[in-house]
């Protein structure tokens, strides 16, 4: 008798068109820049939002950092910025590409290959994510500031970024690529 792990394979669901969606994105990054004077970018706003928390819990150290200080305590509330707002319209936009292309599933269910354990899943997940997160804050900018935004500006910076990130990605998925057979 042979084992199974009991993972039914999912339906197909239908992706928004790359092509669609990357329009509509470029129409979004020139609305950016012609109504706020500035591109996307998440990393930004998680910064902001990172540095309100570390405020609330240690005022006095965030004082002690004369441009976090200025930033925290300017004019301006911390979190009122535009790259704030950003990732709460992407969170809703994702969610509702999702309702629209019925892919929403029941709270607790795990995409991931039949090699791959739910726990192992969200463990690659967190550790990718931690460490895109790290490296987007070393890099200055994380790929929709640093590709879309500086790409968009046609810096070089932002252009080597992304030949980098495309590579880097490349040789990776050869050693993950287990996980979705």
């Amino acid at each position: 008798m042979t084992h199974t792990n009991n993972i039914t394979p999912a339906k197909d669901k239908p992706y928004w068109s790359p092509y669609l969606a990357g329009f509509g994105l470029g129409l979004i990054l020139l609305a950016s820049h012609l109504l706020l004077g500035n591109g996307l970018g998440a990393s930004g706003g998680f910064g902001r939002i990172a540095l309100f928390t570390a405020d609330q819990v240690n005022s006095d150290y965030i004082d002690s950092l004369d441009h976090a200080s200025k930033i925290a305590h300017g004019s301006r509330h911390v979190l009122m910025d535009n790259l704030v707002f950003g990732l709460l319209g992407v969170a809703i936009g994702g969610f509702f590409a999702a309702i629209s292309a019925g892919r929403v599933k029941p709270f607790g269910t795990v995409e991931r290959g039949p090699t791959a354990t739910k726990r192992r899943r969200l463990l690659l997940a967190f550790v990718g994510g931690l460490l895109m997160g790290v490296a987007s804050r070393i890099a200055r900018g994380c790929t929709s500031g640093q590709a879309l935004s500086g790409g968009s500006q046609l810096a070089l910076g932002s252009w080597a970024f992304m030949m980098a990130v495309f590579a880097g990605g490349f040789a990776l998925a050869y050693f993950v690529r287990r996980q979705w057979k």
